[in-house]
């Protein structure tokens, strides 16, 4: 159904550019027509930055069309002014945000060595420049910050330094495709996450014009999210494409999380928090099928079935 109303006319537009998807009605399900938790996540903050109406994401979850959103706005009349994340003035170091500082910890829990590795591969066929493809990687490594950061204990907190120059090259191999395999599975090993980059990159060639490029992040500078702007990105600059500058950079979030927990808002959910898990914690009991190992361990498995 086609939108009735400017609001509806606005959300459509809102859900097009986050979706990617033109043929946008108001009774469509959002988690249907190529929806998921990180595009929800985006939805919710452009619909703050353009309308200024900052929805939960349990919103989007519960009304998943642009028609029960209209209603739910409608209902909530008060309005938040969107305010854009200011650039971070020029440190020696940088905090971290919460979810760096997570990772980092159980980065060096035992086990937990290459638990936030982010692999993945593209398979390349026809012709390619090995010093154009390593440029473009340099080029990235310039742009993203994030790709130019280590990270360290100061004082007893975890913080981020960004490098001006990040030493990098592409690992070279020749092989066949029966080995690559191998060499994938070889590719993933611990980062030190005091050494930028946090990105590794090897080219196996198979043959006349087949390689298969893998590449590596540490979860701690990247998320899926990151991973899809990073090919598209490298891809615009092997191809010679100028990219526009960016505004921000991550640790500049990280910069305004950390000033926003200082706020009188934060203060009463920790005060809330403190109070409500006060006193003995239970322990979680939980009915499992094995008993807990003494000790954490973090390998997996996978089971691949199929569904008719």
């Amino acid at each position: 159904m086609a939108p009735r109303t400017e609001l509806e006319e606005q959300l459509v537009r809102i859900w097009q550019s986050v979706l990617n998807h033109q043929q946008i009605g108001i009774q469509d399900n959002f988690f249907e027509v190529g929806g998921h938790s990180l595009r929800a996540t985006t939805l919710m903050a452009k619909i703050h930055q353009e309308l200024n109406h900052k929805l939960a994401l349990r919103d989007i979850f519960q009304y998943p069309t642009i028609e029960q959103l209209v209603q739910v706005m409608g209902e909530d009349q008060t309005q938040q002014t969107y305010v854009s994340i200011p650039v971070a003035e020029e440190r020696e170091y940088y905090p971290v945000s919460s979810a760096q500082k997570r990772m980092y910890v159980l980065s060096h829990l035992e086990g937990g060595e290459v638990s936030y590795n982010m692999p993945g591969a593209l398979i390349i066929e026809g012709s390619l420049d090995k010093k154009r493809l390593e440029q473009a990687f340099r080029q990235l490594i310039a742009r993203h910050e994030a790709l130019r950061t280590r990270f360290e204990m100061v004082d007893g907190e975890v913080i981020q330094r960004i490098e001006s120059g990040a030493p990098f090259s592409v690992e070279y191999v020749q092989a066949s495709e029966e080995e690559t395999p191998q060499y994938a599975q070889d590719f993933v090993r611990a980062f030190d996450l005091a050494q930028a980059p946090l990105l590794r990159v090897q080219l196996i060639e198979n043959g006349p014009g087949r390689h298969v490029m893998l590449y590596d992040m540490h979860h701690i500078i990247s998320d899926g999210v990151t991973e899809g702007i990073i090919v598209q990105e490298f891809s615009q600059l092997y191809e010679g494409q100028e990219l526009p500058p960016l505004r921000i950079q991550y640790k500049d979030y990280a910069v305004w999380q950390h000033a926003d927990m200082q706020s009188e808002r934060l203060r009463e959910q920790e005060s809330y928090w403190l109070k409500t898990m006060s006193g003995e914690i239970p322990a979680l009991d939980m009915p499992t099928d094995f008993t807990r190992p003494a000790v954490q361990r973090l390998e997996g498995t996978r089971f691949e079935f199929a569904i008719r």
